[in-house]
Parts: C-alpha cells; sequence; structure tokens
C-alpha cells in the first residue's frame, strides 16, 4: 500500500482515522487516504479492540 502526500490526501469516507500521526491521515478530516487498510494483533488471543493493530500505519516524517 503506498502512504499519500498530506497535500493531495482523498479521504476515503469508509476508512475513519483519528491517528493524526500517521501519514496516510487526512489532516482536514478523520479519515484515511488508502483505498484499503490491514488490521492485524500483537497478541496471541485478541480479546479487546486495545490487541488490534492497523498495520498500514505509517508514521509521518
Amino acid at each position: 500500500m503506498n502512504s499519500y502526500n498530506q497535500n493531495s490526501c482523498h479521504a476515503n469516507h469508509s476508512i475513519k482515522c483519528t491517528v493524526t500521526q500517521c501519514e496516510n491521515h487526512c489532516n482536514d478530516e478523520q479519515y484515511c487516504a488508502l483505498d484499503c487498510i490491514c488490521v492485524g494483533t500483537h497478541e496471541k488471543n485478541p480479546t479487546v479492540c486495545q490487541c488490534t493493530d492497523c498495520e498500514s500505519f505509517v508514521a509521518k516524517k
């Protein structure tokens, strides 16, 4: 998946996101710019939402 430049961010209204530290976050809106995301887990047996991760996250530089 490609990250998007914030100057040309096109919000995907199907993917809400509040993680402003992500390169794919649209600053003007609370949405992701990607067409799709990958959700994974860091736990062997996830039982709550805190056990899941957006594996499409790219830290802003």
